[in-house]
């Protein structure tokens, strides 16, 4: 336990020393862009914007009314597409075409991509296509060492609406499908919501969550403390200062407990989850982030026959910089206590709450940890290189099974390429290791390859 906290505490002073050079990164990033802003910008210069009727500009234009290189206003509604604050680096690119409005107050895009990744695993290979430690089996199966795979999921069509408006200012509407349903090519709804102003309504990225921070990766799953969900909330997000965002939301729970139906039994979720954030930010890419979430968990004694309610709680510090203009460090530490179905490996073996098995009828909230760590070197404006490691790790107490989960560490070495704005190609290995409580452990392997087609 004593080795366990000291390793937290150097983790922790590691991730406040990187914060404490934020000062000099600040002042670097207010002057210059770093070569990922660079790139940005020119995705948004290859736009094609589409005046909706007659407008007056300076800009060039053919017949149809199309501008190559947006206009300072039409520049500002892209900025919108790309700088917020859940933007994930395999989120979809701005569109290709862009229809504004003649007055320049509407902004409407439909865009998407088409993603196919292949991957080859060795040395015992994964249950899913996404790469994730806990689904490494151990012991090992024997008719199942090698595999080779390739699917479509994540390829995606989006629809985006950003507009200001006298009595409401400015508001967003924004829906994504993704293929990543039943076998990888159902058709599935991934965001719905609308902004106004600070806040936000709909099926959106939970504030408890920092996909900017998340490094690049080929593999869908990414890191192993991946905490993405996406829930249905309500948000209030206001900028109090011009490095300060603060957020606080209500949100619609989804929890994983293991019930057994014999001793205990489901309970419907009354209560919403509770998640805030508070974020110190400068540049347009660069902030360091504390999120918290609150959360209530219901079971039934069916012993006793009665109803029992937990809090559940976590908390997670993640950052994201620029140390120098080619550079980009990622970083994210979580903690928490029957929060484990909101994200990381653990989703995947339902652990909010397990049977205590000392008290026949009663569950226990177990705690969980984990971090991450990345570091994506610019080579040129278009190709980069990244590596990163990750853990997440079961802390059970008394549980203990043998056979279970205790943690997973994995690890993504990879090269991005761009050959054309809206045109991407990659390669990553990736490694993997799982370790039960009962001490067997097992490595997996898997070579990945991303083919990207954005417009």
């Amino acid at each position: 336990m004593l080795k366990m906290k000291q390793r937290h505490i150097l983790l922790l002073a590691a991730m406040a020393a990187t914060a404490t050079l934020s000062a000099e990164s600040q002042k670097f990033a207010e002057d210059y862009h770093s070569t990922r802003e660079d790139f940005r910008d020119s995705l948004m210069h290859n736009t094609r914007i589409i005046y909706m009727g007659s407008h007056d500009t300076d800009a060039p234009t053919t017949a149809a009314g199309v501008i190559n290189g947006p206009d300072s206003t039409a520049m500002n509604l892209l900025l919108r597409y790309y700088y917020d604050q859940f933007h994930h680096t395999q989120s979809p690119d701005a569109p290709y075409f862009m229809f504004l409005s003649r007055d320049d107050r509407l902004a409407m895009g439909i865009g998407g991509c088409v993603r196919m990744r292949g991957y080859y695993d060795w040395g015992g290979a994964v249950s899913t296509s996404a790469f994730a430690p806990i689904t490494i089996p151990v012991p090992a199966n024997p008719e199942n060492m090698r595999k080779i795979g390739a699917t479509p999921a994540g390829t995606t069509l989006y629809f985006k609406v950003i507009g200001s408006q006298r009595i409401v200012g400015s508001y967003g509407l924004y829906i994504e499908c993704n293929f990543n349903g039943y076998d990888g090519v159902g058709f599935k709804l991934k965001k719905a919501y609308a902004t106004f102003d600070d806040w936000t309504v709909g099926y959106a990225p939970s504030t408890y969550s920092d996909p900017a921070a998340l490094p690049p990766t080929v593999d869908a799953q990414g890191p192993s403390n991946k905490i993405a969900p996406v829930n249905v909330l309500l948000r209030w997000m206001p900028r109090v200062h011009r490095n300060w965002v603060f957020a606080v939301s209500a949100e619609m729970p989804s929890t994983t407990e293991r019930i057994d139906n014999v001793t205990t039994g489901k309970v419907s979720n009354w209560l919403p989850d509770g998640a805030a954030f508070v974020q110190y930010e400068w540049g347009r890419t660069s902030h360091v982030r504390l999120a918290a979430i609150a959360r209530s968990l219901n079971y039934r004694d069916l012993i006793a026959a009665k109803n029992h309610t937990l809090c559940g709680y976590g908390l997670l510090l993640s950052t994201v910089m620029h140390p120098m203009p080619a550079m980009t460090f990622y970083g994210t530490l979580n903690y928490g206590r029957g929060n484990e179905g909101v994200g990381t490996d653990l989703l995947f073996g339902r652990y909010d709450l397990l049977n205590d098995p000392d008290r026949p009828g009663r569950m226990f909230m177990p705690r969980s940890y984990g971090f991450c760590v990345g570091l994506q070197y610019d080579i040129t404006p278009r190709v980069f290189a990244s590596v990163s490691f990750s853990k997440s790790a079961l802390l059970a107490g008394r549980f203990k099974q043998p056979d279970e989960y205790n943690y997973g560490l994995s690890g993504a070495v990879n090269l991005f390429w761009n050959p054309r704005p809206r045109f991407q190609a990659a390669i990553e290995y990736d490694w993997g290791r799982r370790k039960n409580f009962s001490g067997d452990a097992r490595n997996a392997q898997r070579v990945g390859a991303l083919v990207q087609f954005s417009f």
